[in-house]
């Protein structure tokens, strides 16, 4: 009994060796086949929510996923050339648009507004001379118009100034005033500011964008005139060709309160 069970195992051991033999004659040494996560995981990722837990999607395909599209580019013909057309120089027919970009949310830039400083506000203060009441008094050095009224007292007003090379000083009279007035730039101030790029109209209307602003008066038969501004934060400055400029409100105070004939004392 034991020899006929000996017999059997040993013919089963050969059965398993003659098998395997079969097999590498056909195959050779082969280690098993493995599919990669590569290969399955986009198949995976087709089913979306429904692939199933523990899948390992592939690192290469998800970069290649988050890559944006190639952009296009659009082309223009040269002026004079169609399309299809064949160029006499050899040069490129089609040259590539570039995309037009818009700057969003930026406002224009605008000239920094400065705060006048309260000196400057209209005000009476006392004044001591021997100017008649009525007389205007400019002291360009300070930036300060008075008004004489008598009694050691005068109202005074913050005034701008010719810049440096527009200084001058002498005594005029009021020749003419206006209510916003036309302003005529002389045509050595337009030479002027072309040669720094800077064209001037030959005339503006009067309005509250015209520079000599609400109200003006002339000085005598000089081209110097008192007048409003646009530009109430050059007050206080020398900034002008020469002109004295004002508040828009405190030209017209001022303008209500002298005549034609008033004389005007720059020092």
């Amino acid at each position: 009994m034991k020899i006929l069970l000996l017999l059997t195992s040993a013919l089963s051991l050969i059965l398993a060796d003659t098998a395997a033999a079969d097999q590498r004659g056909r195959y050779g040494d082969r280690p098993p086949v493995i599919v990669s996560p590569d290969l399955t995981a986009p198949w995976l990722m087709q089913l979306g929510a429904g692939a199933p837990a523990g899948a390992v999607r592939s690192p290469r395909r998800q970069v290649l996923l988050r890559q944006a599209p190639p952009a296009r580019m659009s082309f223009e013909a040269p002026p004079g050339v169609r399309v299809g057309q064949v160029p006499a120089a050899r040069q490129p027919l089609f040259k590539p648009r570039r995309a037009q970009v818009q700057p969003i949310g930026l406002a224009p830039a605008e000239r920094p507004v400065r705060p006048i400083d309260p000196q400057f506000l209209p005000q009476t203060v006392a004044y001591h001379s021997a100017e008649k009441p009525g007389t205007i008094v400019i002291d360009t050095n300070n930036r300060f118009l008075y008004l004489v009224e008598g009694d050691g007292q005068a109202r005074r007003y913050g005034v701008g100034v010719g810049k440096p090379g527009f200084e001058w000083a002498g005594t005029h009279r009021v020749t003419r005033k206006a209510e916003w007035p036309t302003w005529t730039p002389p045509s050595e101030m337009r030479a002027r500011e072309a040669a720094k790029g800077h064209y001037l109209p030959a005339s503006m209307e009067g309005g509250p964008a015209n520079p000599l602003g609400a109200r003006a008066m002339y000085l005598g038969s000089t081209l110097y005139r008192i007048h409003g501004t646009n530009a109430p934060w050059t007050i206080g400055y020398a900034v002008s060709s020469g002109c004295i400029r004002m508040r828009n409100e405190d030209v017209t105070d001022l303008y209500e309160r002298v005549k034609v004939g008033t004389t005007v004392k720059v020092i």
